[in-house]
């Protein structure tokens, strides 16, 4: 009978110890979780950030654009041309 408690208590160590690993990964599953979440709200919040900032890059551009530099003469005189075009169709639009 003794080789069969012995056989028991060994099974039932194994089983606490199996447990415990189970807790310990369920525990670690949690903080990976959340910190994922947290991975996920920062690359919201830099993605958000990056468009803001390519935006006023573009405001940036056109404004140097508009002030007509040297280097942007070109880009100048398309926006100009933009610009009068937007202008034609709105008093075409009123015109109706």
């Amino acid at each position: 009978m003794s080789v069969i408690a012995e056989i028991i208590d060994t099974l039932e160590n194994k089983i606490e110890k199996l447990f415990g690993k189970i807790n310990s990964l369920e525990r670690k599953s949690q903080e990976l979780k959340i910190e994922l979440a947290k991975s996920a709200v920062i690359i919201q919040k830099q993605s958000q950030e990056i468009e803001a900032l390519k935006t006023q890059y573009e405001t940036l551009k056109m404004a140097n654009a508009l002030l007509g530099s040297e280097e942007n003469k070109r880009d100048t005189k398309l926006k100009i041309n933009s610009l009068i075009r937007e202008i034609d169709y709105c008093i075409a639009q009123l015109s109706d």
